[in-house]
């Protein structure tokens, strides 16, 4: 519809739109190959990602939470966030 408004034909809007789905069966070949092998390394990655969004946690929320007056609330909260998060955890699997 795009390619129609800008003055197109309706036979040359339809073949341009065809052209450019030609490279999805590539992309999505390619892209299926890569996860294929990457899988192997998925856990390390995944890891890596986990230990970093603690870092951030730890290094940023934490204290920033502590700064309000709140501390005791604060940790109280987190605390039972994280037995919140190991019962799902362990409950769902």
């Amino acid at each position: 519809m795009p390619l129609r408004r800008e003055g197109l034909t309706r036979l040359k809007s339809f073949w341009y739109g065809q052209l450019s789905a030609v490279v999805e069966p590539v992309a999505a070949v390619s892209g299926a190959a890569f996860v294929y092998l990457a899988q192997p390394s998925l856990p390390y990655a995944l890891s890596f990602a986990a230990g970093a969004m603690i870092f951030v946690v730890a290094e940023e929320v934490i204290p920033e939470s502590q700064r309000g007056g709140n501390g005791d609330l604060a940790t109280l909260c987190l605390l039972a966030g994280f037995v919140i998060m190991m019962v799902l955890d362990t409950a769902l699997g």
